[in-house]
């Protein structure tokens, strides 16, 4: 953006009009020219660090809130709204402990979604015919964890489990070489499938 900034300047434009027109503000273009930090960006970078120093000291679990509380009692004078701002471009997120549940999935409306292999018929005449799997996630005092699971349709039996700390993928195709000792591999299907 700044080299077409520069070219329109070149060509007899107002850097202020060009800026406005683009929604971008004239100071940002002529810091991002001189490559030197505004005094905000300077403040929030020390402040960062403090913010990392007193997130880690209270083992990763204290949320904006008490991060902004521990400041407040240690002398630094911070608004509430730029440490919750730092702490999610940071990525710093504390301990779950009320409030909304974990949303374990999160589809996306644009993908195609896995066929429905079963047609919605969870039921089966014989064991290992059918088997289904699903995640969900477990507190605790340690922190959350994840669960995944998979379960005999026939016998609503319990033949494959995993925990992690993570909702990666592995963590579901995990729990599928646990089963391999407890049971046989079904001959028919064996789904995953969205909740309607």
């Amino acid at each position: 953006m700044s080299a077409f900034i520069e070219k329109q300047r070149a060509a007899g434009f107002a850097v202020e009009l060009t800026c406005r027109t683009l929604g971008t503000s004239p100071s940002a273009f002529y810091q991002r020219a001189t490559g030197v930090l505004s005094t905000r960006a300077q403040e929030d970078a020390v402040l960062l660090e403090q913010i990392r120093a007193v997130y880690r000291a209270n083992y990763e679990a204290y949320g904006s809130l008490r991060v902004w509380k521990a400041l407040r009692r240690q002398g630094v004078q911070v608004g509430r709204g730029r440490v919750e701002r730092l702490m999610a471009a940071d990525g710093l997120i504390g301990a779950k402990r009320r409030g909304r549940a974990w949303k374990t999935t999160v589809a996306d409306p644009a993908g195609s979604g896995r066929p429905d292999l079963v047609n919605r018929q969870f039921t089966a005449t014989r064991p290992d015919a059918l088997w289904i799997a699903d995640f969900t996630y477990l507190k605790s005092w340690e922190g959350v964890g994840f669960f995944s699971f998979v379960l005999d349709v026939y016998s609503r039996r319990v033949v494959g489990w995993q925990l992690a700390g993570h909702m990666r993928t592995d963590l579901v195709l995990s729990a599928r070489p646990v089963t391999r000792t407890t049971t046989r591999w079904p001959r028919a299907s064996w789904t995953a499938s969205r909740p309607s």
